[in-house]
């Protein structure tokens, strides 16, 4: 801190009360040295002394904590104690409070050195009026001086350790809120891509099968392609107002209103006739079958099984070359499960992850493509439930999507 340099500066309200100590330790002196003395021309040049001692001593905040200011006060009020002291030795009891200021104004090595000056200074002057040399009154102040810096060292090492930890804990919270901050940001570009990918990407990849199929039939059957457009222009409108979903995190708009628990069966059929419509001809079968009693579902639960059986249905449509995919969704005491299973040519479930030996270069999902699957596994993970793909080249594939009733 700015003009804080003695090993006292920081002890809160001690100047007032060094301050009050000290002017009534001079007061006190120069009367007691008029009563013994008189008010003579030593009187008048030790009254002239107390004043000019405590004017100095006053003028201690009023210093620029800068350059050689507080060394010269340092000087000039050392001095003048030290002259009132060998005149009257009753002012060697000012030595306390003005060591104690001496200890706020300097650094350690120079507050020594002038307490350790003050000290001999108080030594002679008692020494001055003893009767023969009497060791306690060179012991004492000594004594007495060298425990009070030490001491008042050894509490300022323990404030400088206290407030070096309490910098570490600043600097360490704040490291904490930017790496919150950097963990939610990552999280909200985890769920976009995710969502995005499972809802608006496969509109679109619809949109452009659709679109195939139009230009297929634009010349042998134009009403048969008026009607792909007019699909394809649905979905469009459909994918622009999930993307509107997406980016506010709202549910799909099929799961608004979810009272009877008939909203994810319901709009898992419009999804099983959507897909059937656009791969009509050239796709799979795809069926939906619901086992147990519905009951309504929280709306991110709903929205997770919504879009993790739109990610795995086109998924299965777009690389499995499957005849017949089965959506399954299964309502159990204490969870909701969906399996997506096709029976296409499957692949490799540790070498799309890339844990196989020769998959170095392979990325989570499917190799070359996007994070699909492993979108489904955070979406799941992210609402305390789990989610695994089971698959083998021939074998087909199956995605499960676990979820408990009720949303974490």
């Amino acid at each position: 801190m700015s003009g804080v340099r003695g090993i006292l500066a920081p002890v809160a309200r001690l100047d007032r009360w060094l301050a009050l100590v000290f002017i009534v330790l001079v007061v006190t002196s120069a009367v007691r040295y008029l009563e013994r003395h008189g008010l003579g021309a030593d009187g008048v040049l030790v009254l002239t002394g107390a004043a000019l001692l405590t004017i100095a001593y006053s003028l201690r905040p009023l210093l620029p904590t800068r350059s050689w200011w507080p060394t010269a006060w340092v000087v000039t009020v050392t001095v003048l104690w030290a002259l009132l002291t060998l005149a009257a030795p009753s002012f060697a009891w000012c030595a306390v409070p003005l060591g104690f200021a001496v200890l706020q104004v300097l650094p350690f090595r120079g507050a020594v050195t002038v307490v350790v000056l003050m000290t001999a200074v108080v030594t002679a002057a008692e020494l001055r009026i003893a009767d023969g040399v009497d060791p306690t009154v060179i012991a004492g102040p000594v004594g007495i001086a060298l425990v009070t810096v030490l001491v008042y060292r050894a509490l300022q090492r323990e404030s400088a350790a206290r407030q070096a930890l309490l910098d570490e804990l600043t600097d360490a919270q704040h490291e904490l809120l930017q790496a919150q901050h950097r963990a939610g940001a990552l999280a909200e570009r985890q769920r976009l891509s995710r969502e995005i990918h499972d809802s608006v990407g496969q509109r679109l990849a619809s949109i452009t099968l659709l679109l195939a199929a139009t230009e297929q039939d634009w010349e042998r059957r134009p009403d048969l392609a008026r009607d792909h457009v007019g699909v394809a222009a649905a979905t469009a409108r459909d994918g622009l107002a999930e993307v509107r979903r997406v980016v506010h995190g709202l549910p799909p708009v099929e799961l608004a209103d979810d009272a009877s628990g008939d909203a994810l069966p319901s709009a898992l059929q419009r999804l099983v006739d959507e897909t059937a419509g656009t791969a009509s001809g050239t796709g799979p079968q795809v069926s939906l079958h619901v086992h147990g009693e519905s009951v309504p579902l929280a709306t991110d639960v709903a929205g997770a099984l919504l879009r993790s059986a739109r990610g795995a249905l086109a998924n299965a449509i777009e690389h499995s070359g499957a005849r017949r995919v089965a959506v399954t969704l299964t309502f159990l005491p204490d969870e909701v499960r969906l399996d997506v299973r096709d029976d296409g040519r499957g692949f490799d479930v540790d070498w799309a992850a890339g844990r196989a030996p020769d998959a170095s270069s392979a990325q989570p999902g499917r190799p070359g493509r996007g994070r699909g699957l492993q979108g489904i596994v955070d979406r799941a993970a992210g609402l305390g439930g789990r989610a695994s793909v089971e698959s083998g080249p021939g074998d087909g594939t199956t995605v499960s999507v676990e979820l408990p009733l009720e949303g974490e």
